[in-house]
């Protein structure tokens, strides 16, 4: 591997940004964890520390090794500052394309020219999103799962420009994190969203449809089809606005009704019913 990873820039510090920023720092690996507030980069040292207090409770890692993977993380406010010098930039900000097109065009001119970019997008093109840089050739998509500390998968989305030694410095590096590397090309969704969002579009129409309440839509798939997670209850955790955002990019992508999202689901998102991170959802959580 020509390229070593020694230092990362997490742009974003919500549920995927501070999972992301925690495993690289348990590795050892330094990482300046880049947020546009003050009280945004607190929140997410704070739920870093908190994940990290539950690893020692359970015995996991020991109080050295907390306070080392905490030490390893420095917040900076400016996006510029904090991209330069690393190795990898990941981003992490909301599934936004506007707001992915912002941050973007500031990290490509920042940047240094060796540093490889790549976004934790979970639906929108790795290709157009390369397209805004000079270095389409060292763009890749890195998707994290929730909660990012435990689990394993990383689905690792080339673009049509990637190269082959970015690929290889990618996956060498999920698996320095403990992490499954698992290959995609980019479309749509790529391979999990692809296949889960139809799914969770489906239990929503159940429930639009007065088939079952959710409760029982979730029964079914849980002992019936052995998920760990009904669908509505995943939803509402992911966040119904997540998965209206890439059910939106499906639809818009391949042009198939099949990806229509259920009325019921937009409807929920406007009220502001967007599952736990608001208390409400298929599910209260108050």
């Amino acid at each position: 591997m020509s390229v070593q990873i020694k230092s990362v820039a997490v742009i974003g510090g919500g549920t995927m940004g501070n999972g992301i920023a925690h495993v690289f720092a348990m590795n050892r690996i330094p990482v300046n964890l880049i947020e546009t507030k003050q009280e945004f980069a607190d929140r997410a040292m704070a739920t870093i520390e908190k994940n990290l207090d539950r690893m020692v409770a359970k015995e996991k890692i020991d109080v050295e090794t907390k306070d080392a993977a905490l030490n390893s993380i420095s917040v900076f406010l400016d996006l510029r500052k904090g991209v330069k010098g690393v190795d990898l930039v990941i981003e992490a900000v909301p599934e936004n394309l506007d707001i992915k097109k912002s941050v973007w065009t500031a990290v490509d001119e920042a940047a240094d020219a060796h540093t490889i970019f790549a976004s934790n997008t979970s639906s929108i093109s790795i290709t157009k999103l390369a397209a805004l840089t000079k270095r389409p050739d060292k763009f890749i998509g890195m998707h994290f799962f929730n909660p990012v500390p435990v689990m394993k998968l990383v689905e690792i989305v080339n673009g049509l420009d990637t190269s082959e030694e970015t690929y290889k410095v990618v996956e060498e590096t999920s698996r320095l994190l403990g992490k499954t590397p698992v290959p995609v090309n980019d479309m749509p969704g790529f391979v999990s969203n692809r296949v889960l969002m139809p799914m969770i579009n489906e239990a929503v129409f159940a429930v639009y449809e007065g088939v079952a309440t959710p409760e029982n839509v979730d029964q079914v798939m849980m002992l019936g089809m052995a998920h760990p997670m009904g669908p509505l209850r995943l939803a509402d955790f992911i966040g119904l606005d997540v998965c209206l955002d890439i059910l939106n990019v499906l639809y818009d992508g391949f042009k198939d009704p099949k990806y229509r999202p259920c009325p019921l689901l937009i409807k929920m998102v406007d009220a502001g019913k967007l599952g736990n991170k608001t208390g409400e959802g298929f599910y209260s959580y108050s």
